[in-house]
């Protein structure tokens, strides 16, 4: 609204100082969340937008140079107001301030829990560990960087399965989405659904009341999982996890093929 708003305003008054500053404070802001929402083709950004912050310091001084020189008092307000928010999504909303879960240390066994396959039976993570998997803990259908993250995987599946590694991809969203998700993706991944955050529980990366306000509409338990990633050896002991403190930072595939081939458990499957 703030965007439109001061667009209209440097329309209608020609005060490029007063209102084009906050149009630099604003819109570079709002181009970068609707490209993420729209393409949900970018599975990381930068930790703290400092290009944003930047063009946002300047579109404050710009918008008080402006009513320096008689422009509108409002200018510089709405700029500030606008480069707080910029501020605090980047430093603090963006952030979960977590520390890291004691279930997944490297060399620990992952914790046993359950989860419903695509058919709605119940697995346990002890079947599921038969062979090495990648375990990609994802927000749901609804979070655009998931979504980019796991078409990432996607690619590179026949990579990954040429490996004779296992994809887990699991969310506490509602099975139905879970569904929809593997029949867009078509990829011989585990689409899994952890239903009451259960496995996230036992993992200790539950985020309670973590769901953006208002997707409770489509179905969505307000309670979600933290992104994160755990690779694990035939026989379910974690060789590597990460555990992120932005859900805008995500590990690339090329990272999980690597740990792979260090660890030397590549195609190993029980006996």
């Amino acid at each position: 609204m703030m965007t439109v708003a001061a667009g209209q305003l440097l329309w209608q008054t020609q005060d490029y100082f007063s209102w084009g500053g906050v149009l630099l404070v604003s819109a570079p802001f709002v181009i970068v969340i609707s490209w993420l929402m729209s393409f949900r083709n970018i599975a990381r950004t930068s930790a703290r937008f400092p290009t944003l912050i930047l063009l946002g310091t300047a579109g404050v001084l710009l918008a008080t140079w402006g009513y320096a020189q008689g422009g509108s008092p409002k200018a510089p307000l709405l700029a500030i107001v606008a480069w707080v928010g910029l501020v605090g999504y980047a430093f603090w909303y963006s952030s979960f301030n977590r520390q890291l879960s004691e279930h997944l240390q490297v060399g620990n066994t992952l914790p046993i829990f359950e989860l419903k396959d695509l058919a709605g039976r119940t697995v346990s993570s002890t079947s599921l560990s038969i062979k090495p998997t990648i375990w990609i803990f994802y927000r749901g259908n609804w979070c655009p960087l998931c979504m980019a993250q796991i078409k990432e995987l996607v690619s590179r599946y026949r990579d990954i399965e040429a490996l004779g590694v296992r994809v887990a991809l699991v969310s506490p969203q509602p099975h139905k989405y879970t569904i929809e998700l593997a029949t867009k993706m078509n990829a011989p991944f585990d689409f899994l659904t952890d239903e009451g955050c259960r496995a996230a529980n036992a993992l200790g990366i539950e985020q309670p009341c973590g769901l953006p306000m208002g997707m409770q509409v489509l179905g969505y338990d307000s309670d979600t999982v933290l992104p994160t990633v755990v690779i694990t050896d035939t026989g379910g002991r974690i060789v590597w996890a990460h555990e992120t403190d932005n859900y805008r930072i995500r590990p690339e595939p090329d990272i999980y093929l690597e740990v792979l081939r260090e660890q030397g458990i590549v195609g190993q499957t029980s006996s």
